[in-house]
């Protein structure tokens, strides 16, 4: 596990090193120290802090414009702030500073046992809201792997699909090399034909089977990439199920970007098509469309995803995005769990479910470039 790490602020040398020589003579902990304003926000900026220790009488930028100072930025915000001052008051500095979202107030000269009483406090918490994102992250990460393995299921399916026609092709090409030997009709032209044609079939079979192989490529490198390059792989896989399914697709996707996986992305996609078809065949739904169309924002890239299979329950648009939630009989309830916490945790984006006057629709909200915070 991590160690705490602690940020100490005061413009004396000498109390940094009194400060730090009581706290490590009690916890195996992290501590940087800094002498200024300056040089603390740029330790901050630069290493993931747990809690700071501040000074307030100092040059330049006491410990009030410091404290105001990060509570303006986004990454800081949330640091907790204990100041150690020696001009105490209680009815100006602790309402000051409380206001700035200071937490706690140590007075000169210290009490050892108060301030490790104190940092105790935070160490434990701390400690234990690792051990619950540790166990938070254990639960996603089996739910991951159920969910992966459901949809490799559903692929399956969709393989068998894709694969039947090049392969009932190349028998049909077969079996007229069976005939035209039997009635002498192969010839330089037969030959080139038959040599052209099962070529074709073959390349096809090669880019499938590469796509799929891609499709659960476990790499997890992200990048910029199209959108529309997401849109068209997933269709490339699905567009026997589209076309078996008789569900007429109306895509108007531009040159839009997206940072992170792009395969992560494609199986989202999957998830949301494979449920509005489910639905779709449930419903016994005759005219089925699925619209998806994007729109760039500075920031994002939305994508819209919309079907007319009639929407969800107005009890069940709160719950669908719920661990082990399902309508379906043979249903596991994790794959939109999984597209939730793949928009949410690995893309850093949103995402929000309503109900239009003929389906439901999913709006996704995804960064266009990696986040500088």
């Amino acid at each position: 596990m991590e160690k705490f790490n602690i940020l100490l602020l005061d413009d004396v040398e000498m109390n940094l090193h009194s400060l730090k020589l009581i706290i490590e003579d009690s916890f195996d902990i992290e501590i940087h120290t800094a002498l200024n304003a300056k040089d603390a926000i740029s330790i901050l900026m630069e290493n993931q802090i747990d809690l700071i220790l501040s000074d307030i009488q100092m040059p330049d930028i006491d410990g009030f414009q410091f404290a105001e100072y990060i509570k303006g930025i986004k990454k800081l915000k949330e640091i907790p702030i204990i100041f150690i001052t020696g001009i105490y008051d209680k009815d100006e500095y602790e309402q000051k500073a409380y206001n700035l979202g200071v937490i706690e107030y140590i007075t000169k000269p210290i009490d050892d046992v108060l301030l490790t009483s104190k940092l105790k406090v935070y160490i434990d918490l701390y400690e234990s809201k690792r051990k619950n994102e540790a166990q938070i992250a254990q639960k996603d990460s089996i739910l991951i792997h159920q969910t992966k393995m459901a949809t490799m299921g559903e692929m399956i399916g969709v393989i068998s699909h894709q694969l039947k026609q090049p392969l009932n092709i190349l028998s049909l090409y077969c079996d007229e090399v069976s005939t035209g030997h039997k009635y002498g009709e192969i010839d330089d032209e037969f030959v080139a034909d038959f040599s052209k044609n099962t070529k074709e079939q073959i390349e096809f079979l090669t880019k499938t089977i590469d796509g799929f192989r891609n499709f659960f490529n476990p790499t997890k490198e992200k990048r910029v990439f199209k959108l529309k390059d997401a849109i068209d792989n997933t269709f490339s896989l699905l567009d026997k199920q589209i076309e078996n399914n008789n569900i007429n697709l109306e895509l108007d996707i531009k040159n839009e970007t997206v940072y992170g996986v792009r395969t992560e992305l494609e199986q989202v996609i999957l998830n949301l098509v494979t449920n509005a078809k489910d639905v779709f065949i449930d419903r016994d739904k005759k005219d089925r469309k699925i619209k998806i169309n994007s729109v760039s924002t500075d920031k994002y890239t939305v994508l819209v995803i919309e079907d007319n299979a009639g929407g969800i329950k107005e009890e069940n648009i709160e719950k669908i995005f719920d661990p082990y939630f399902t309508t379906k009989d043979y249903g596991t309830g994790t794959g939109l769990y999984m597209v939730k916490l793949v928009v949410k945790t690995s893309f850093k984006g949103d995402l929000k479910v309503e109900n239009s006057s003929t389906g439901a629709k999913f709006v996704i909200a995804l960064p266009k470039e990696k986040s500088t915070n």
